[in-house]
């Protein structure tokens, strides 16, 4: 079970000798069922609001280190170690950090509840039909044409994550209110933000 995300009710602003740790929002969710879309946005509103924000996304990870990482579950994990790491060390520095990952290992998600600190996750749930119908990407056009075989949600099934502590809806819910939702918690503790149904 998660710890209880704890955010700091001075938009981040602390004395630099002894900064109070800040938390870490974790969305997990099937490939275009709009994580990084809501994170960019919970991230700019909070930045907005005068809270130090910050945001990582699974894809920058992978980007950043190209081959180095390929889409088995070995590699899936260490995309996951990293943002681990990193969303730990901003969070330590005062940041209240939102990552975006598809997180979809039993091993990984595992991993996120183990290691993380003030953690939150958020469940960004979407059907794999509409998912197809967004693919901003082209993934799922790809995954359709035979042309990759490792998109999970379309050749492999992705499981909606064990008691998340949020669920955000973004098939029955708009942008705006999943966002507002989000940075309204901010200075209370997340998990009683209400589900999305």
């Amino acid at each position: 079970m998660a710890t209880e995300a704890k955010h700091s009710g001075n938009g981040g602003r602390h004395d630099l000798g002894h900064p109070q740790a800040g938390s870490v929002l974790w969305l997990l969710g099937p490939t275009s069922a709009g994580k990084t879309t809501l994170a960019t946005r919970v991230v700019a509103d909070l930045r907005r609001d005068g809270v130090a924000a910050i945001l990582f996304d699974g894809d920058e990870i992978r980007d950043f280190f190209g081959a180095d990482f390929g889409f088995g579950a070995d590699s899936r994990l260490r995309v996951v170690s990293v943002l681990v790491h990193l969303a730990n060390k901003a969070a330590d520095a005062g940041l209240h950090v939102v990552v975006a990952a598809l997180t979809a290992g039993q091993d990984a998600r595992e991993h996120v509840r183990a290691n993380v600190r003030n953690l939150t996750i958020g469940y960004v749930a979407c059907s794999t039909q509409t998912c197809a119908q967004r693919d901003p990407k082209g993934l799922y056009g790809k995954a359709m044409r035979g042309e990759i075989d490792t998109l999970i949600g379309y050749n492999s099934e992705y499981r909606p994550p064990d008691n998340p502590d949020l669920v955000l809806d973004t098939e029955t819910h708009s942008l705006d209110e999943l966002a507002a939702r989000i940075v309204a918690s901010y200075g209370q503790h997340l998990p009683t933000m209400p589900h999305s149904d």
